[in-house]
């Protein structure tokens, strides 16, 4: 193996899928290898997440990277240079303490989670490996289970409906690239039907049909209708997912569904889950309730649990100290894992394994605004997490972190085997 020392760490400003700056990582070894990687950017965040660093100002609607990037080489190169990439845990903690804040308000979430998974690319670059067999190691892993966006709305359909993502998750499929092309047709066949109905007012954030329903259980209507036109049987071949994504329309246990305009109290909330849950062929709901109300969500956990997968966002943010509190409290049974959530890439590991010790499932995913970086990808393989939640079945942003993986399902061969199988 090559020195793995290094020698040189650059940031530069590129675009995400929102057409905003964000950060870009470029790492060099004395051996030679190198690593890139590029921040995502989130539009529903929790409270206790990374901080997304931002410029302010009137400049690129205040979405601007350069004090992040000042940071990156001002701060953050100085000092790693000279450090071992292969010294994941040592990297991340160098930037966590020169942050030294909860929230990486300082260097930035961003910038210091673009350096993290740099490096991380650069390690096994020179192990020439790739990235997800590098984590690995020698242990064997699965293909993750893909949750795909239909239906996109709350903050990523200007709030067109409540609930954030309606999402298929091909529970009937025997390979990636089976659960790739059935969900496709479910795509497909959703498009057809809204532009058939007149309900198609186009694309979501990401990727999914942006769409113009009277009601949310409108959205849920038509994703079942959408499956049995693709001939499938909803609740067999194809469950339904749901991020409820309830902190965005939800303060102080009081639920605001602009759509119907309506409000309802946490308990509210749980008897109109209770009801979508006994009516559709629901698998997953993710964020219930809100951050800030865990009691209902312990309530919906305790009902629920051993039925549907009930995984925590805005209520977690891939911190490995909130997700043991929650398990603690009965609250959720599954995790969802963002790297720039918690910051680092030994954090996001962290909090993966922190839900995994608590008999938690795992759910590795994307951001609304999101680049060709396929990182994730990886993880969710490397680390068998099980699952991946990318977006949608459309954008080139999506596409190439599905795709990937069916490249690693190929590499895998014969000893490929999808996670739920």
């Amino acid at each position: 193996m090559a020195s793995t020392k290094i020698t040189q760490l650059a940031g530069r400003r590129v675009w995400d899928s929102r057409g905003r700056p964000t950060v870009e990582a470029e790492v060099m070894l004395s051996g030679g290898a190198t690593g890139r990687a590029i921040a995502p950017a989130g539009a529903s965040r929790g409270m206790h997440e990374a901080i997304d660093l931002r410029d302010g100002g009137d400049d690129l609607g205040g979405f601007g990277v350069e004090t992040a990037l000042d940071n990156l080489a001002d701060r953050i190169a100085p000092r790693l240079n000279g450090m071992e990439a292969t010294d994941q845990e040592d990297i991340d903690l160098a930037m966590i303490d020169l942050d030294d804040t909860d929230t990486k308000s300082k260097l930035g979430g961003n910038t210091m989670i673009a350096v993290s998974m740099a490096v991380l690319h650069a390690a096994a670059a020179a192990h020439r490996l790739p990235l997800w067999r590098y984590l690995a190691g020698d242990a064997e892993v699965r293909i993750p289970m893909p949750e795909i966006q239909i239906f996109g709305g709350g903050a990523h359909a200007g709030g067109r409906v409540d609930i954030q993502d309606f999402m298929a998750i091909p529970i009937g499929a025997e390979s990636f690239d089976e659960a790739m092309e059935m969900v496709a047709e479910v795509y497909i066949s959703a498009g057809r039907l809204m532009s058939e109905s007149g309900k198609l007012a186009g694309v979501a954030d990401e990727g999914g049909w942006w769409p113009e329903f009277d009601t949310n259980e409108d959205a849920l209507d038509m994703l079942v209708r959408a499956i049995e036109a693709a001939d499938m049987i909803p609740g067999e071949d194809i469950g339904i997912s749901l991020d409820i994504a309830a902190s965005e329309f939800g303060k102080l246990g009081r639920y605001t569904l602009g759509l119907e305009k309506r409000e309802l109290d946490g308990g509210g909330m749980v008897d109109l889950l209770s009801s979508w849950v006994d009516r559709y062929p629901i698998v997953s709901i993710e964020d219930p309730l809100g951050e800030d109300d865990p009691d209902p969500f312990r309530i919906f956990t305790q009902r629920y649990s051993d039925s549907i997968q009930i995984i925590g966002d805005d209520f977690l943010v891939t911190s490995a100290e909130r997700i043991a509190r929650a398990a603690d409290a009965g609250i959720c049974n599954s995790a969802l894992i963002k790297p720039n959530q918690a910051g680092t890439v030994t954090e996001t590991r962290a909090a993966l394994d922190a839900a995994r010790n608590s008999g938690w499932a795992t759910v590795v995913s994307a951001r609304s605004g999101e680049t060709e970086d396929v990182t994730i990808a990886h993880l969710a393989v490397g680390w068998d997490a099980g699952q991946l939640k990318v977006g949608s079945f459309a954008r080139s942003e999506r596409m190439a972190k599905w795709n990937e993986v069916l490249r690693i399902e190929e590499a895998l061969g014969d000893r490929a085997q999808l996670a739920g199988t």
